[in-house]
């Protein structure tokens, strides 16, 4: 089947979105489908540019126009749709529901073209909260539209429990894994002959992740005489806002930090990758799953870090509803709420976890991308 993968921004090499996507393009492919990428990008002269694997549809040119233009034009994807024989359209929503995009779909529709569109969170809505002001306007015109844009599609791909969004059907998927590209965690033997508990969160950090809660448990075990030396590695950006402004749900990370004197205690180690990355999991014991996805609206959710760390094969923490974890026994299910995370119960949770890496990995075997994406496809051509 000829596919077309629609992506309505650009890429960089080292964010988890442009990693999960390839990895749903790779997955499609391995399932033997013939798979374009659709996305937005600049070019080297600095043009706004829309591009298909690499080439070309449509230049934009520069400047406030082409940014317009860009917004609303989507007649050069229709053309290449019905010039190459595209058979099925997958999308990946970016709050940019408008008239065009409407249309766009609606001319699919009616030249027998099947599409669908992600929800890649849901809902969604609420993350923009504190979004800038242009952020909020986008919102407003997407809730205007959203429900009409998505009747012209065949249903709504969501990793949520929802069986239906904005009017629309869904397609109920897991967030799935690239196996080829995930290692098997194998602990350093630093880590086997230190009594140190060396935890670890990987996520371009936001309120959602609540590693506040974290920061904090890690406080108040301190300052109740925690015998055991406990240290949270944090990878990953993290915006000057988290970490050092206040916000509605806590006085910034490293205004906690001071609070308790546990400077030691959190390492910020920025972006890392490969073998970086690698070394620092293979220093740890357990890993930090998100722990305050309810301060966006949201109870049940398949996160993909969750994926990725079952994949390494660490256990760790979780506060959302996950049906593909909630039932393992080499997770902890922290409370949706604001109390401080129990360290105590990690160590003895780490202390009696007598899981090895592989059994763990292969417990989310079913969760691989070219599974979960044939999915899909079953769903609209069945």
């Amino acid at each position: 089947m000829r596919i077309l993968f629609i992506v309505y921004h650009g890429f960089s090499e080292y964010s988890g979105i442009t990693k999960k996507i390839r990895y749903q393009v790779k997955g499609l492919r391995e399932n033997g489908h013939d798979v374009r990428l659709c996305y937005y990008d600049f070019a080297e002269n600095g043009h706004r540019c829309r591009y298909i694997d690499g080439k070309v549809i449509k230049d934009y040119g520069m400047g406030n126009w082409a940014a317009f233009r860009q917004r609303l034009d989507f007649d050069c994807i229709f053309d290449y749709c019905v010039r190459e024989g595209i058979e099925f359209v997958y999308a990946r929503c970016f709050q940019n529901a408008n008239p065009w995009l409407i249309h766009f779909f609606n001319k699919l529709k009616k030249a027998g073209i099947h599409a669908v569109t992600e929800i890649p969170t849901y809902p969604y809505d609420q993350e923009f909260k504190n979004a800038y002001f242009l952020q909020r306007i986008g919102l407003i015109i997407d809730q205007l539209f959203r429900y009409r844009l998505y009747q012209q599609q065949d249903a709504l791909v969501t990793f949520s429990d929802a069986t239906e969004i904005f009017g629309q059907h869904t397609i109920r998927i897991s967030n799935g894994v690239d196996f080829d590209s995930i290692p098997l965690h194998h602990p350093s033997a630093i880590s086997h002959q230190s009594s140190t508990i060396h935890l670890i969160g990987v996520a371009e950090v936001h309120i959602w992740h609540g590693y506040d809660r974290l920061i904090a448990g890690l406080g108040e075990y301190y300052k109740n005489g925690g015998k055991r030396d406990v240290v949270f590695h944090i990878v990953g950006g993290v915006h000057p806002n988290e970490r050092y402004r206040a916000n509605a749900y806590h006085p910034g990370l490293q205004a906690i930090i001071d609070k308790y004197g546990i400077a030691d205690k959190v390492i910020f180690h920025g972006t890392l990758f490969g073998k970086e990355l690698d070394d620092v999991f293979n220093l740890c014991q357990f890993a930090i799953g998100s722990l305050a996805r309810h301060r966006s609206g949201i109870t049940i959710i398949k996160t993909l870090k969750n994926r990725e760390y079952a994949t390494r094969g660490i256990p760790f923490i979780y506060s959302e509803q996950d049906s593909d974890f909630d039932h393992q026994p080499y997770i902890i299910k922290a409370p949706a709420d604001e109390s401080p995370i129990d360290i105590q119960q990690i160590i003895d949770f780490i202390d009696d976890n007598s899981l090895k890496p592989e059994d763990i990995r292969k417990t989310v075997g079913h969760l691989a991308w070219k599974i979960q994406m044939q999915t899909v496809i079953d769903e609209v051509f069945k």
